[in-house]
């Protein structure tokens, strides 16, 4: 335990109370839970490993948290630096390569590679959830994904809809998490610039090949905080009732 004390970056208290109360309002984390936390290594996924790194130390309830990482081998994008970092954070870490894009240009046929890659990894993280033995998978999507999430749907899609904070899969056996739902983009890229987290740059290179629907509503939810401070609280107070089951 002392190992994991003196190894984990304490986040600061605006970041912890944000994620405390997210976790206490949507019932994220009970007793004797194993979380399985996805890390992509990009800002969010490692700023939320140390959060909950810091949170199994110090909160009273008792969780055990591994990490997975699932490798999609597309050229320019290496995660593989994690393996070592782990290592030294003594964190039980699952490394998992699938060449994802290859796949997808076989099997797409014109539609998203984003929701096709999307789809693999989450499929990849269930089944591992499932052979180790982790009944909650934790998710690092922040409250500006769901605002973008949230702003998409009802522009491109006609429906009021956005990521849920805490869900049961399809299969009924394995619940997803999203401690991040009430912290702010700018707060994890503060904290893992503080930290010198070890941040694998562009951790979804093809996504951010071209400009996207979501690059374009990110571009507009900035250019209206810039004319209301609050927009993104009266966003979240909108979204509440679709981020419950």
């Amino acid at each position: 335990m002392e190992f994991l004390l003196i190894l984990f970056k304490k986040p600061p208290k605006s970041i912890l109370r944000k994620v405390g109360r997210a976790i206490v309002d949507y019932e994220m984390i009970k007793d004797g839970d194993r979380v399985l936390l996805g890390l992509s290594g990009g800002k969010d996924s490692l700023s939320l490993l140390h959060i909950l790194g810091h949170l199994k130390s110090y909160a009273p309830i008792k969780f055990e948290l591994a990490t997975i990482t699932v490798d999609p081998l597309i050229p320019g994008f290496d995660p593989s630096p994690l393996k070592a970092y782990l290592a030294e954070l003594g964190i039980n870490y699952f490394y998992c390569q699938q060449p994802i894009m290859d796949e997808a240009q076989q099997n797409l046929k014109g539609k998203s590679f984003c929701a096709y890659c999307a789809r693999m990894k989450r499929g990849i993280m269930y089944s591992t959830a499932r052979k180790q033995n982790y009944n909650v998978l934790a998710l690092a999507q922040h409250l500006d994904d769901l605002a973008e999430s949230f702003l998409m749907s009802a522009l491109y899609n006609g429906r009021l809809h956005t990521m849920k904070a805490n869900y049961v899969n399809d299969a009924g056996d394995i619940r997803i998490i999203r401690p991040l739902v009430y912290t702010r983009e700018r707060q994890t890229a503060a904290f893992s610039v503080a930290a010198e987290l070890p941040v694998i740059q562009d951790s979804c290179p093809a996504c951010f090949s071209k400009p996207t629907q979501r690059e374009h509503v990110k571009t507009l939810l900035a250019n209206q905080e810039n004319d209301h401070q609050h927009v993104f609280q009266s966003l979240l107070k909108a979204m509440r009732p679709l981020m419950s089951n």
